[in-house]
């Protein structure tokens, strides 16, 4: 994947509620994957494949550049992992809408999954993109320094400083430690759905996006990989037109994608799932300790013990920023609350307003919820 900008740029790889429903949808991205190779590989003699799909994932030595001033790790043996989307479109990136990060990559899509210490449970907390928080300083990628800054939008410090820059963010911000990093392009998150074939989704009432070019007539359709972008990346034409609603949406869509890369298996069709492992394992960038097929599968058999009712998904409380209501901003008690919860490997108090943005003002069929506040 490239990173490129003609500005800052980003740093360079070296190498049981309602609530609680279909919740699996983001963590299909990053497990399905590992979960089925450990079907398909577990036989043994395979080791051409490992050390092809292992060619396949670009990685970042996040531990080695950030050293060891970060928080502590968390309690009991809990992980924290950063997942970013990336809005890259330079390179193959550029067939997939115009580019309104006019100074380069941003981070498209911001979760901080947390696993808790008996990994039964897990909680994943959305950061909208255009939260407003306060930035350390970092390194560019041409070995400069970036100053700290404060009331920088949330996915500019991807911008300035790659996934390196990201997750001394998240940090700074949650006071958790990140202790993975898995990131998806936009163009593999295209290839992968072509791969599986498409996604079958139903909407309730027409889409027309200019932006993510997107026109969907209201019915069932099965979307291609290039349709399926486009609607994870509607925000206008849903919902109040905000990121919020944005992020709504995206939980819907990867609900629907999860049930259908669930419903792959080796017994029924192992080259199919070879070839979406590929695709997966070509369209993610993580960070040094996840960079193999071993290590991914690993991550996979730690979180096979959590399903769709032991988890917990919310969006940061954040509400329109006093100065600039084109952006939101933390609210601070609500905020530190869901950061403390996580930090001491609590679940985030039911008190805490969720933020969601309902998934999508209910434009896919079968959400249930409802839309919310924000502004982009």
């Amino acid at each position: 994947m490239a990173h490129q900008s003609d500005g800052e740029r980003p740093a360079e790889r070296p190498g049981g509620t309602g609530r609680r429903r279909g919740r699996r949808a983001w963590w299909m991205r990053t497990t399905a994957v590992a979960l089925g190779l450990a079907l398909l590989l577990a036989g043994g003699g395979l080791t051409a494949l490992y050390l092809k799909l292992d060619g396949n994932i670009d990685h970042v030595d996040i531990d080695g550049a950030l050293g060891p001033d970060r928080p502590a790790n968390g309690p009991g043996g809990s992980l924290d992992i950063l997942v970013l989307g990336s809005d890259s479109r330079s390179g193959g990136n550029g067939a997939f809408g115009a580019d309104d990060a006019q100074d380069g990559a941003r981070a498209d899509t911001a979760m901080v999954v947390h696993v808790n210490a008996a990994h039964d449970a897990a909680t994943v907390v959305s950061i909208p993109r255009d939260t407003l928080v306060d930035r350390p300083s970092c390194e560019r990628a041409d070995g400069s320094t970036a100053p700290a800054r404060e009331r920088a939008m949330f996915n500019e410090a991807y911008t300035v400083g790659g996934p390196v820059c990201a997750v001394k963010t998240v940090e700074s911000v949650t006071g958790l430690r990140m202790d993975h990093y898995i990131e998806v392009d936009f163009q593999g998150f295209a290839e992968l759905i072509d791969t599986l074939g498409g996604v079958e989704v139903t909407t309730t009432r027409a889409i027309d996006d200019k932006d993510s070019h997107l026109r969907l007539p209201a019915g069932t359709h099965t979307l291609d990989g290039e349709q399926a972008l486009a609607l994870v990346r509607t925000r206008k034409a849903v919902g109040d037109g905000s990121d919020l609603s944005r992020i709504a949406l995206q939980q819907a869509f990867l609900k629907a994608l999860a049930g259908q890369v669930g419903e792959v298996g080796p017994a029924s069709n192992p080259k199919r799932l070879y070839d979406l492992a590929d695709a997966a394992t070509s369209a993610v960038t993580t960070d040094s300790s996840l960079a193999s097929v071993t290590d991914l599968i690993a991550l996979g058999r730690t979180l096979q013990g959590i399903g769709p009712g032991d988890m917990d998904l919310l969006t940061l409380p954040v509400g329109p920023d006093h100065a600039d209501p084109n952006r939101v901003a933390p609210l601070p008690g609500e905020s530190r609350q869901v950061w403390s919860a996580l930090r001491h490997d609590q679940p985030v108090p039911p008190s805490v307003g969720r933020g969601r943005a309902g998934e999508g003002d209910g434009v896919l069929a079968g959400d249930g919820t409802q839309a919310g506040d924000g502004g982009e």
